[in-house]
């Protein structure tokens, strides 16, 4: 299963053993973020040009690229070979010739802000209008990014979970300027690709996945830092305990089935030692009784009171089923080892 190293400064026509008769998808940047976005589009079936100016970078990529495919094989979550399925992959030096013809740009440069803003100005001279021109960015916001772009409508933040082929979700955060339809292409082609777009309704700093991932992260240093409990001590409490629960639910379902009566009756029972809890950190963030009521209708919505007993029987049976895959997977481990 070899890649096929292409140098095509600028030109337009690259070799590649997949049909790009209805446009391939360009990813630019080929770090760790590049290939997986190659991956997962290359799963899905479609040509991808992973572009790099650095070809060391990208014989690195390209054998990262089989690594990663090789193992999905393993574990049986690829359709097809993956022989088949790298070779829709071709590995490009050159910009102009990698997003010639394309159908939709992933930019996966490093989180620097006046790189990026070089690179979409570069990007936008050459896409013709209307190709989505997304960013992987971790933080940064489009319009950080291209509010002075000639064609800033056709851009937008499309940020994944790292790895993308493992972890589906992903952010969709169109800027104020941001043409809907070309958001609504973008999502149309994550989700041909097995992927879970959320789309967000402001641009925010960190989007969702960050601030949530930045505020139990904050929490664990200061927990540190006042001598609490030690680095080991908290990875352990969230290996075995809140990340398997967090593997079956989210946060608002975690706290709606684990007190009887649903979300309602979870905020009115912990809510005021959550408020202290911040207070202690100078935070100041109440859950008000209106926000309690926006969040109670939005699971009452999804969970009827009448399904709870249900519901919390399937968090189980699947914490069960996970429970049963790791000690297969981990048969030296006993149980409460880790």
């Amino acid at each position: 299963m070899e890649l096929e190293l292409v140098l095509c400064d600028d030109r337009p026509s690259v070799r590649n053993t997949h049909n790009e008769s209805l446009g391939h998808v360009a990813v630019v940047g080929a770090g760790s973020i590049g290939v997986g976005w190659a991956v997962v589009f290359a799963r899905a079936g479609l040509a991808v040009r992973l572009q790099d100016l650095h070809a060391g970078r990208l014989e690195l990529a390209a054998g990262d690229i089989r690594t990663r495919l090789d193992a999905l094989a393993e574990y049986g979550l690829l359709d097809e070979a993956a022989a088949t399925v790298a070779a829709r992959v071709t590995l490009c030096t050159g910009l102009a010739g990698a997003v010639a013809g394309a159908r939709h740009v992933q930019e996966c440069a490093p989180e620097d802000l006046p790189l990026k803003r070089d690179l979409f100005a570069t990007l936008d001279g050459l896409l013709p209008a209307g190709v989505a021109l997304a960013s992987s960015s971790s933080a940064l916001v489009t319009t950080e990014i291209a509010a002075r772009l000639e064609g800033r409508e056709r851009c937008l933040v499309v940020h994944p979970g790292n790895p993308p082929y493992l972890l589906p979700v992903v952010e969709v955060v169109p800027a104020p300027f941001t043409d809907p339809g070309v958001v609504d292409r973008t999502v149309s082609l994550l989700e041909d690709c097995g992927m879970t777009p959320v789309r967000l309704a402001m641009e925010i700093e960190g989007f969702v996945f960050n601030r949530l991932q930045g505020a139990l992260l904050r929490e664990a240093y200061c927990l540190v830092g006042d001598g609490v409990a030690t680095v080991d001590d908290i990875d352990r409490v969230v290996r075995t305990g809140l990340g398997r629960r967090w593997a079956v639910l989210g946060p608002f379902e975690t706290a709606d089935l684990n007190t009887r009566g649903g979300i309602a009756e979870h905020a009115a029972r912990l809510g005021p030692a959550y408020a202290r809890m911040g207070a202690e950190r100078g935070q100041d963030d109440p859950w008000t009784p209106e926000l309690v009521a926006k969040v109670t209708a939005a699971r009452r919505a999804a969970l009827p009171l009448d399904h709870w007993d249900a519901a919390v029987e399937r968090r189980d049976r699947t914490l069960m089923a996970l429970e049963r895959a790791r000690r297969a997977f981990e048969p030296e481990v006993t149980h409460g080892a880790r």
